[in-house]
């Protein structure tokens, strides 16, 4: 729609009589010019472009339009490529043939070629072909996001913080990590709030002296973010005072919600070991329900240990935790091409990590600690727990 020009009343001047070619008050509306986006038609070297001042007839109006198509005509001829896949339609537009290959395919190939990864492997099996069809799954990119995860994880580690902190040690901070595991259940959260919560008590932990009283205040404001992050409904502040026993009061949980915020600069995307272990536990095949269980056993169990957290990535955790498992159901071979491929770990860059993993099992039984023995018990997680360690990884101790 044309804008209108709305003329300004006459203003008297200085004098008497009336303002001479009084000026139109525009509208500030700036009228669309070429962006980049037309292509001049071709001009002979040495002619100027000739430009038509004769009015369009109809007879000379038909003329224009017949030359046109005689001349698209010729040039279709002249653009048709040698490649039967293409064709090339009257407007000179290009239209590609339905191709033998899927953009699923193509583009796979393309992300391996740029990384430089065109080795194929005999036994490698594509885990991605059954969700080939589900958008949600992302397996044009899947791999590609997990080559950033894994470049990306240093960011999210903490060094060896426990010197640093008077009244806070090793053993304080597993029994926090041992409550905060029995909240979670008891909210029924989702998996990536309980990762992503131990991972904000550590590295808060690593920047900031807390005291022995507000240590547990930190577990409840760190799984708060979390939730708020992860969880479609998140728990209130109220039901983490209450389950605190009233420890603390509205005020102090919020104050120590930001102050934690402000230490970690709301920096909270971060790869969590869940981030590993769903795609490890993919590449483990056969996957069931027993060896997911049994994996985020062995996870959770190094979750409780800070030397643990402290000494390897959260991606080499994911995989120690996949391998140990694997040993533990008697699955053969225990580490395949498939897993060494996904994962970047050989079974002898995990073998360190792994007998810790399967030492903590051994005491999992005897440990004050049970909040993951007591979760991995109950028969809805299979009783994971009750199976014997891997025996083959570390000797049965006497």
């Amino acid at each position: 729609m044309a804008s209108r020009v709305v003329v300004a009343p006459e203003q008297p001047i200085v004098g008497g009589g009336k303002q001479k070619n009084p000026q139109p008050e525009v509208r500030n509306r700036r009228v669309l010019r070429d962006i980049g986006n037309l292509v001049p038609a071709p001009v002979a070297e040495g002619k100027p472009q000739n430009q038509i001042s004769r009015p369009i007839t109809r007879r000379f109006g038909a003329q224009l339009l017949a030359n046109g198509q005689v001349q698209d005509k010729n040039n279709c001829k002249k653009q048709q490529p040698e490649n039967p896949n293409i064709l090339v339609a009257k407007n000179g537009a290009v239209i590609a043939k339905k191709s033998a290959k899927s953009l699923t395919a193509i583009l796979t190939a393309r992300s391996k070629a740029a990384s430089g990864v065109t080795k194929k492997l005999k036994n490698l099996i594509d885990i991605d072909a059954v969700d080939a069809d589900n958008e949600l799954a992302a397996v044009e990119y899947v791999e590609d996001m997990y080559n950033f995860y894994k470049q990306t994880e240093q960011d999210g580690r903490v060094h060896d913080y426990i010197d640093s902190q008077p009244e806070v040690n090793s053993k304080m901070r597993g029994i926090l990590v041992d409550w905060l595991i029995e909240v979670h259940k008891k909210f029924e959260l989702v998996p990536e709030s309980l990762y992503l919560t131990i991972n904000i008590v550590d590295r808060f932990l690593a920047v900031k002296t807390v005291p022995r009283r507000e240590l547990q205040l930190v577990g409840m404001s760190s799984m708060l973010i979390a939730c708020k992050y992860e969880e479609i409904w998140a728990p209130e502040v109220s039901d983490f005072i209450a389950i605190s026993d009233n420890a603390y009061v509205r005020e102090q949980v919020l104050f120590m919600e930001k102050a934690i915020l402000g230490k970690l600069e709301w920096y909270l995307t971060v790869p969590t070991a869940y981030v590993f272990l769903v795609r490890y536990i993919k590449a483990s095949v056969p996957s069931d329900k027993e060896m997911e269980n049994m994996v985020f056993f062995y996870a959770e169990l190094g979750l409780m240990s800070y030397a643990t957290i402290i000494e390897h990535s959260p991606s080499k955790i994911a995989a120690s935790a996949v391998y140990a498992a694997r040993c533990a159901l008697n699955r053969s071979p225990l580490w395949t091409e498939t897993l060494q491929h996904h994962t970047g770990y050989s079974e002898g860059h995990l073998m360190e990590c792994a007998k810790m993993l399967v030492s903590f099992h051994f005491g999992a039984a005897g440990n004050k600690l049970k909040a993951v023995y007591r979760k991995y018990t109950n028969p809805e997680r299979g009783a994971v727990a009750l199976i014997p360690p891997a025996c083959a990884l570390i000797p049965v101790p006497f």
